[in-house]
């Protein structure tokens, strides 16, 4: 499509009689994080409620999970040091050629990388509205890859990245407040998550599940769960172990997750017990039958593993950082600790696994806590922000939808 073609686009973006999303992001099969799960939701949904979508990231192989969706793969390479991700490296012109075919009225885009970059520009060209979604709090990463002197820069790039979609999609009130701060405030919206209440779940504790792991039933269980990366904060829940182990406080100390610090955290934890990667069932299972979350991460936007942890009615210590901080009521349904500092995850450790009335008292708080956050809630908002833009008012004009633009042309 040419710039004159471009009205047509937006015209008939204002009666659109059925939502084609297309997503951009950096994982959607790659590494089951966060991300990848709440966008495969999202693409569930958007499909079982007469909506359609389609999906482009770059892909690896067989998957890690199933999904829902038509996934466009585009050519990336090895993250450095994580390889596990890959590193988009723009818009084919087959890949531009299906999503031309799919005609979509709107790009919903999950990463600001060279993707991300690419579909914008492409969604600009062809008239197509655009929202985003601020899944990863990129800025906090850097002080774990000694990167901190970007920071400025990187910050710089989000703003004008995000400053030309029409929404963007925050996970929780502490996240958006912190992009405030940074003068990303132009259409944000609250995407909070939701839980499913019935897979995790207090009953599903297993004393049978605990003893087969060496753990007696009399053991107050020290619990992380999440990916086996540095940033979620393994260096503090390391050394909390141990400062427990020196002072004599008896506890069993559990990690649930795989990574590429995993290694590493077991040496530093011989007492520790490890599972892997678990999910479904398993991973309910071993959050209910954990007695405390002890998750230091400072770097989420919204919180998951907290957010399961509360539904499986097991008290949470967390940072007092973004996303957490949204989920967690100090002293409700859990402590608050100021980010990275040891004495105050371990003394919250220290008075929860010696004391199992505020132990049960916390945990029935949080069950409560977690009752409030539902997934059809949460997905039937955002299909409600995309309508705020395709469907700002209703006309009985049918319109032919227009190509997306001409396959043949350039990425940009």
């Amino acid at each position: 499509m040419a710039k004159s073609d471009t009205s047509s686009a937006r015209q008939y973006g204002d009666f659109v009689t059925q939502k084609r999303i297309a997503f951009f992001t950096g994982n959607y099969d790659l590494v089951p994080d966060g991300v990848a799960r709440t966008l495969g939701r999202l693409v569930s949904h958007l499909k079982d409620t007469g909506s359609d979508a389609i999906v482009v990231a770059p892909t690896r192989g067989a998957p890690s999970s199933e999904h829902r969706g038509t996934l466009l793969s585009v050519p990336s390479i090895p993250a450095p040091g994580r390889s596990e991700y890959r590193i988009s490296l723009g818009l084919p012109r087959s890949v531009r050629g299906s999503l031309a075919s799919f005609r979509p009225t709107l790009f919903h885009i999950a990463t600001p990388d060279f993707l991300g970059s690419r579909a914008l520009r492409l969604a600009q060209r062809c008239g197509i509205p655009v929202v985003a979604s601020y899944h990863t709090h990129f800025c906090s990463y850097l002080k774990y890859y000694r990167l901190e002197e970007f920071e400025g820069f990187l910050w710089k790039y989000l703003r004008r990245f995000y400053r030309q979609c029409r929404h963007v999609y925050v996970a929780s009130q502490s996240m958006a407040a912190v992009l405030q701060t940074h003068e990303i405030n132009r259409g944000l919206r609250l995407w909070e998550r939701g839980v499913d209440t019935s897979l995790f779940n207090p009953r599903r504790r297993s004393l049978a599940w605990r003893r087969s792991l060496g753990i007696s039933e009399v053991d107050p269980l020290l619990t992380f769960v999440g990916r086996a990366v540095w940033e979620k904060g393994l260096a503090v829940f390391a050394e909390v172990v141990r400062a427990l182990e020196n002072q004599g406080i008896p506890h069993r100390s559990l990690v649930v997750g795989d990574g590429p610090a995993l290694a590493a955290l077991r040496e530093r934890l011989s007492n520790t017990v490890f599972t892997g990667f678990l999910d479904g069932p398993m991973l309910a299972r071993a959050y209910a039958s954990s007695d405390v979350l002890l998750f230091p991460s400072d770097t989420e936007t919204f919180g998951n593993v907290t957010l399961e942890a509360m539904a499986s009615g097991v008290p949470t210590i967390c940072a007092d950082a973004t996303g957490s901080s949204s989920l967690v009521v100090h002293e409700v349904t859990g402590f608050l600790a100021p980010p990275a500092e040891v004495p105050y995850f371990a003394d919250y450790s220290t008075r929860l696994i010696t004391d199992w009335q505020l132990r049960r008292r916390m945990g029935e708080a949080a069950r409560r806590q977690a009752l409030r956050y539902d997934w059809n809630t949460a997905l039937a908002r955002i299909v409600s922000y995309y309508d705020e833009i395709l469907n700002p008012r209703i006309d009985s004009a049918q319109l032919a939808t227009p190509p997306l633009c001409d396959a043949a042309g350039p990425a940009g």
